[in-house]
């Protein structure tokens, strides 16, 4: 459920299946401010990867950078609009794995998401990234 005073407005229809843990779009206020945030990589402050080959440390360690940099920008978890998770793997439960630990951290406010595995990303032993999109009043 988006909160009232966001700018993001979450879209559910029963013509399509409703087993999918996120809503199918989102619709954004006129005139909201989009804030599109850098892919949020498994890094610590030192800027090393942390937790190599552990899928969900890495997810968890996005979302922190994710909600970093969304505050920074003046935006709070609820202000999302869209995620894509990209997975470094060719295994479908390395893709759950990551997904269930984003999905767990935006709890009832089940933005549009695209879950992609990827054969690599950017840095040394990093294994997920996630890209958001949030719009502010």
């Amino acid at each position: 459920m988006s909160r009232s005073d966001s700018a993001v407005h979450l879209v559910r229809t029963g013509a399509l299946t409703d087993t999918a843990p996120y809503a199918y779009a989102a619709a954004t206020d006129a005139g909201a401010r989009l804030v599109f945030a850098a892919g949020a990589c498994p890094l610590d402050d030192t800027g090393a990867t942390v937790a190599p080959g552990d899928i969900a440390a890495q997810a968890r360690q996005c979302v922190a950078n994710l909600l970093t940099a969304l505050d920074a920008a003046g935006a709070r978890i609820e202000d999302v609009a869209y995620t894509r998770v990209l997975v470094a793997t060719t295994v479908r439960e390395d893709l759950v794995t990551a997904w269930t630990v984003v999905h767990d951290a935006f709890g009832e406010h089940e933005v549009p998401s695209t879950l992609h595995g990827v054969t690599v990303l950017g840095y040394p032993d990093q294994l997920v990234e996630i890209e958001a999109v949030a719009a502010l009043r």
